[in-house]
């Protein structure tokens, strides 16, 4: 499994999410990452080091080029740790609506 607090420090900075969202859509080379940022090639490829680093972007050798695209598997299991805790907070919200609805006056009884 990767890294979890690998991932998520990663996550904590915005252009580093904004990266994401980018390969999100397809792969792309840093020069195409670096294009809506005021940065340099150099910040951008730091920031996608850290994103290696944390299992969530890959590279692979086109000729001269290194095109970057989301990892498959370190996006998965960060996913997989989200869901653990919506599931957990889905019941936890089921339970309360158990109590709201228990709370409830039933309907054709008179309350006095």
């Amino acid at each position: 499994m990767t890294n979890l607090n690998s991932s998520f420090s990663a996550l904590a900075d915005p252009t580093r999410r904004a990266i994401l969202a980018r390969l999100a859509q397809g792969e792309a080379t840093v020069m195409e990452l670096a294009e809506p940022f005021k940065m340099t090639q150099p910040a951008i490829s730091q920031h996608l080091k850290v994103l290696e680093a944390a299992g969530l972007v890959e590279s692979r050798i086109d000729g001269t080029k290194r095109p970057r695209r989301l990892a498959k598997r370190g996006v998965e299991e960060t996913e997989q740790w989200l869901a653990t805790l919506r599931q957990a907070l889905e019941r936890n919200y089921q339970r309360l609506d158990d109590v709201l609805a228990a709370m409830q006056p039933q309907k054709g009884k008179k309350t006095q």
